[in-house]
């Protein structure tokens, strides 16, 4: 969610993505994959555990298979146990030497597995044999941050008593939090504030779970966040407030919410653009329609001389945003 705006050779103006040099700026977490992983060349034991067969796990075992080998990815048979949620294999492999806290070449442990797959019933195996909770991937995220964006929330009761501090950040500055709002998990939220988690906290960008939520569409959570006293006028490093990424991203019905919660419908970000502007400038006529209703300047200009009537204008999707502008009473003659 890169929300700078950027003109191009033809002109026009639109909000694009664009990356820093250290960190993703779109929200990047473990996800199960959508087909599982090929295991067709892997050695038996790992196909065993992915198939949930006990007996062949323990028989291999016993025949002194070796169980801790490590695919080309690093991924070990406790990872692939873990990922497919069958705890007595889990069990067994522990009990037979396996490596608790075994990272794969995307730093990824057997926890983190268990967690992206919600798989509670391992991370409570895992736990028992002392899994490090707060083990980090190569984005510093921990298995919280993991079971957080996977809506895993009975493995997050499992693994917050056993922390010391819900508020931890990954690469992005990016707290657990931050993750259930992107994704839009209530009951994780609810949980996550229950334990302690800091609603306002930002990430290396100055951005709250309140922004991340708001630019989603997910009107639930960002009802819920202001329920907890999240800033609804708070500000990004760019001075985006969450207003603006809403409208960024065209989610009027979270338009409408913050609107009717009185937040600062003219609020200028670096740019000097306002809500309507970045509306605008990406073509978002439902939520240019919100905010004329509730008295928007129509006739705001930013730093660059121009209102959200000549973004409008400029932008390739921008005409029934011009149209709603221009019957607003928009003055095509301010600069």
């Amino acid at each position: 969610m890169k929300l700078s705006e950027k003109t191009t050779t033809s002109g026009s103006s639109n909000c694009v993505v664009d990356d820093d040099d250290d960190c993703d700026d779109v929200i990047y977490v473990y996800k199960p994959p959508e087909q599982l992983m090929l295991y067709i060349l892997q050695p038996p034991l790992v196909q065993a555990c992915f198939h949930k067969n006990l007996d062949e796990v323990r028989t291999l075992l016993q025949q002194k298979t070796e169980v801790n080998f490590q695919d080309a990815e690093k991924r070990s048979p406790l990872h692939a146990a873990a990922f497919c949620g069958d705890p007595e294999i889990t069990e067994l492999l522990l009990q037979n030497g396996a490596r608790v806290n075994t990272k794969d070449n995307r730093w990824l442990t057997p926890l983190h597995r268990a967690c992206c797959s919600k798989n509670d019933d391992v991370v409570e195996c895992l736990l028992r044999h002392q899994a490090d909770v707060n083990a980090r991937d190569k984005n510093w995220q921990t298995p919280l941050h993991v079971a957080a964006a996977n809506n895993a929330v009975k493995c997050a009761e499992y693994l917050i008593p056993m922390l010391t501090n819900v508020n931890v950040s990954d690469r992005a500055g990016r707290t657990s939090l931050h993750h259930a709002a992107f994704n839009g998990h209530i009951k994780m939220l609810q949980l996550l504030l229950e334990k302690g988690a800091t609603i306002n906290a930002f990430d290396k960008k100055d951005r709250r779970a309140i922004h991340w939520a708001a630019y989603m569409g997910h009107v639930d959570m960002v009802q819920m966040l202001v329920e907890h006293n999240a800033e609804i006028n708070c500000r990004d490093k760019l001075m985006y407030t969450p207003l603006h990424t809403s409208c960024a991203n065209g989610q009027e019905n979270v338009v409408k919410l913050l609107l009717e919660l009185g937040v600062e419908v003219d609020a200028v970000n670096v740019y000097g653009n306002t809500p309507l502007h970045v509306a605008s400038l990406n073509g978002k006529d439902l939520a240019v329609r919100e905010l004329i209703l509730y008295n928007a300047n129509i006739n705001s200009v930013n730093h660059r001389g121009m209102t959200p009537l000549h973004y409008a204008a400029a932008s390739t999707h921008g005409g029934m945003c011009l149209e709603l502008l221009i019957k607003a009473g928009s003055d095509p003659k301010v600069q």
